[in-house]
């Protein structure tokens, strides 16, 4: 027992864990260990060599001439030196891992365990500041394991999304995906971003307008999001780089259009996203959405109101203001998506993004597509709301 090395107890005792605020053995750690042979050895030598010891002012520790089992007792008795909370009696027989492993199942499905640890994973990166934004403020970190997880149950389980034609979507390099936009609330936007994640494993890169990104919060979680801002330069750097970039043309003149006028598209622009495209040679990939002129009925708007607040209107729904905040739920209406076959840029001549009725041409081609494609979505569906 007195040859062995001392391994001391407690957090300090071992380079690189615990707080490492002390490098030496506890007094009760030397206790159980015993005296040290070295250390008795020495002091023995001092002792003899003509009081060197004493002429020292050396004192030597009683303790050390006591039995281990003396020593140590009178060392855990006064001195007890614990970094920690003493769990030794700590009773971990009543704890049912076998439930909690099935409740961490029922909440997450059958890679549970994987899905907990991803998320363990991803809080240990935010908080050692281990992840990246790219030059438009992306965080894929973010959006892959917060922001689409939070929006993944509104598509699947409340608006019920069937998806439709995801092939025509190319699972490698750029495209612009064009789409109709309705609501009230940009929420089209939201669900084709999830479908279009989990349908081909590739994100969507958004394009929004200015009042996304003036609104405080939204806009700098947008910018998280995936989203930037709706203009030539940015859209055609994002296809330069081979991104899937979404776009809804309408605007706000779809948002905001009377529930009367639902699923009749208004104009597409000036068709700035068509010579991004054809700059680009990207195809064009239309989008047809069904479901969201519902899930907000449109009845009226507060103009005054709205220009006091400088924003394009203020929605008058059957809910809101009726209902106050329960009048910001939106109703559950049946949603189908359905993208068309894509529209090749690539093969129009040199000059073709600055002829304007090349551009207005292929604009209007984009817009005719969805809007028939409307219409047909629209007599397949059984219901509004199943």
């Amino acid at each position: 027992m007195a040859d062995a090395d001392v391994i001391p107890i407690g957090s300090g005792g071992r380079p690189g864990r615990g707080s490492g605020r002390r490098t030496t053995p506890s007094a009760a750690a030397r206790a159980l260990a015993g005296p040290n042979k070295k250390k008795n050895n020495r002091a023995g030598t001092d002792q003899s060599a003509d009081g060197k010891a004493a002429g020292r002012g050396r004192a030597v520790d009683p303790r050390s001439a006591a039995g281990p089992d003396e020593a140590g007792a009178e060392a855990l008795g006064i001195v007890p030196d614990v970094d920690g909370p003493d769990l030794s009696g700590l009773d971990l027989s009543g704890l049912d891992f076998g439930r909690l492993e099935r409740m961490v199942r029922e909440l997450f499905g059958e890679d549970g365990e994987r899905r907990v640890a991803e998320w363990l994973a991803f809080l240990r990166r935010r908080l050692s500041g281990d992840y990246e934004l790219d030059e438009f403020g992306y965080d894929s970190d973010l959006t892959d394991q917060v922001l689409l997880p939070m929006l993944r149950p509104m598509v699947e389980k409340w608006f019920r999304v069937e998806v439709r034609g995801i092939e025509n979507i190319p699972t490698d390099g750029s495209a612009l995906i064009v789409a109709n936009h309705s609501g009230t609330m940009p929420i089209d936007g939201l669900v084709t971003q999830v479908v279009v994640n989990d349908h081909t494993g590739r994100p969507l890169r958004t394009l929004a307008a200015d009042l996304v990104f003036q609104t405080p919060f939204v806009g700098e979680l947008s910018r998280k999001g995936g989203a930037t801002l709706a203009n030539n330069d940015d859209a055609e750097r994002l296809l330069r780089q081979g991104n899937l970039v979404g776009v809804w043309p309408e605007g706000f003149k779809g948002l905001g259009k009377p529930f009367s006028e639902r699923y009749k598209l208004q104009r597409f622009g000036r068709g700035g996203f068509v010579s991004a495209a054809m700059r680009t040679g990207v195809p064009i990939v239309p989008c047809s959405i069904v479901g969201a002129e519902e899930i907000y009925p449109l009845v009226g708007n507060i103009a005054s109101l709205a220009r006091l607040l400088g924003v394009p209107y203020i929605p008058i729904t059957p809910f809101f203001p009726l209902l106050g905040p329960l009048g910001l739920i939106p109703l559950p209406s049946k949603w189908l998506i359905e993208f068309g076959e894509p529209i090749r840029t690539d093969d129009f001549p040199d000059g073709a993004p600055d002829d304007p009725m090349l551009v207005f041409n292929v604009t209007d081609q984009v817009r005719e597509t969805i809007q028939q494609t409307l219409y047909t979505l629209l007599m397949q569906r059984r219901s509004v709301f199943f």
